[in-house]
C-alpha cells in the first residue's frame, strides 16, 4: 500500500525517538515487523555547519527502509538548507522528509523548534512548502493542541501547505509525556483529511494499533510502546517467537549495535530493550535492576541467558 507518498508493507511504524531510534535499533525493528522507520531528530543547523554528530545520524544500510528522515530548526530556510545537505550526503536513500513539530522538550523548544511551532502555524506551513519543493513527500509530527479546533486547523494548514502526512501526539506540549493521548481529536482530524493522518501515543498493545485504524488513521506510530515490547511489531502481523527466541533476537541485536555504534551505545540500548523479557517472572524485579546496573554487553547477555 501506498502512505503519505511511501511505499510500505503494512500500517504500523516505529516513531522518532531522541537517543534511541540510531541505526542498529531501526535495523532491528524494520527487520522485526516495523513497516517503517524513522531516524531522531537531526539539527538541521547541524547539517548546514558539517557538525560531525549531525551528519553521522544520517547513517543508514538499507536494512531500515523505508527510511524517512526526521529534520529539526526554527526558521524554514534553515530547514530547507539541511534538507539540501541530506540530499547531497544521502541521496535516495530516504523515502521523506520529516519535520518535527512535536518535541516538548525545553531543549528544542526554547530555540522555537519542536513544539513550539504549534504556536507559528504561518512559519509551521512555509517550512512544509519548502521542504516539499525539494522532492521528497514530507510528513510532520505534531501534538495536540490545548483547543481542539486548533489542533484542526493547524494539521488542516499543512495539509493544504503539502504535506502528505501528518502524525499527531495526542498529547499537549505542557503534558510532555504525562497522563493519557486524547484519542478522540485524532480521530476528528483523521475523519476530515482522510489517508492523510497517523497516530502517536500511548501505542503499547495490538489492540491500541487496531482501536487507531478503527478511527481512520492512516498509520500508527509505535514509541516507548516498542521499546517495552520489541516484538509488537511482529505479534500485530500474527507472528508470536518463544521467549528462548526472543533472547536470542536480542543477543543477535546486540553484537550488531556493537558492530555500529560500540558497545556503549549498544549497553544503553540493550537496558531500553532487556526489561521487557525480564518482567513478570519470579525474581524478576532483582533481574531487571542487575540488567539496568550492568556496565558490558557480555554482564546483560549473561542476565538474561539466565531466563532461558
Amino acid at each position: 500500500m501506498r502512505i503519505g507518498g511511501i511505499q510500505v508493507d503494512g500500517r504500523l511504524f516505529l516513531a522518532p525517538l531522541a537517543g534511541v531510534t540510531m541505526l542498529p535499533l531501526r535495523e532491528f525493528f524494520a527487520e522485526h515487523g516495523a513497516s517503517l522507520t524513522h531516524t531522531e531528530m537531526v539539527s538541521c543547523a547541524g547539517l548546514v555547519r558539517d557538525n560531525a554528530k549531525s551528519l553521522d545520524m544520517l547513517a543508514t544500510s538499507g536494512r531500515d527502509a523505508p527510511l524517512v528522515v526526521q529534520l529539526f530548526a526554527n526558521d524554514a530556510g534553515v530547514l530547507v538548507s539541511g534538507g539540501e545537505v541530506v540530499l547531497r550526503q544521502i541521496g535516495g536513500r530516504f523515502a521523506a522528509f520529516g519535520i518535527n513539530m512535536a518535541c516538548p522538550m525545553p531543549k528544542i523548544t526554547r530555540n522555537g523548534s519542536g513544539s513550539a511551532l504549534l504556536r507559528k502555524p504561518e512559519l509551521a506551513c512555509d517550512m512544509v512548502r519548502g521542504l516539499k519543493a525539494l522532492g521528497l513527500p514530507v510528513w510532520v509530527k505534531i501534538r495536540r493542541l490545548e483547543d481542539d479546533a486548533d489542533t484542526l486547523r493547524f494539521a488542516g494548514g499543512l495539509v493544504r501547505a503539502g504535506a502528505d502526512n501528518v502524525c499527531i501526539h495526542g498529547r499537549t506540549q505542557a503534558q510532555r509525556y504525562e497522563g493519557l493521548a486524547d484519542r478522540s481529536i485524532i480521530a476528528a482530524v483523521a475523519r476530515e483529511f482522510p489517508g492523510m493522518i497517523s497516530a502517536s501515543g500511548d501505542v503499547r498493545t495490538c489492540d491500541d494499533v487496531t482501536e487507531y485504524l478503527g478511527m481512520g488513521c492512516a498509520g500508527v506510530m509505535a514509541a516507548r510502546g516498542a521499546l517495552s515490547n520489541p516484538f509488537m511489531f511482529e505479534e500485530w502481523r500474527g507472528e508470536f517467537r518463544t521467549r528462548d527466541g526472543k533472547i536470542s533476537e536480542l543477543v543477535n541485536f546486540s553484537l550488531r549495535a556493537d558492530e555500529i555504534s560500540g558497545e556503549h551505545k549498544a549497553l544503553v540500548l540493550m537496558k531500553r530493550l532487556a526489561g521487557s523479557i525480564l518482567r513478570n517472572e519470579y525474581g524478576s524485579a532483582e533481574l531487571r535492576r542487575l540488567a539496568m546496573m550492568s556496565t558490558s554487553l557480555g554482564e546483560i547477555i549473561s542476565i538474561l541467558d539466565r531466563r532461558k
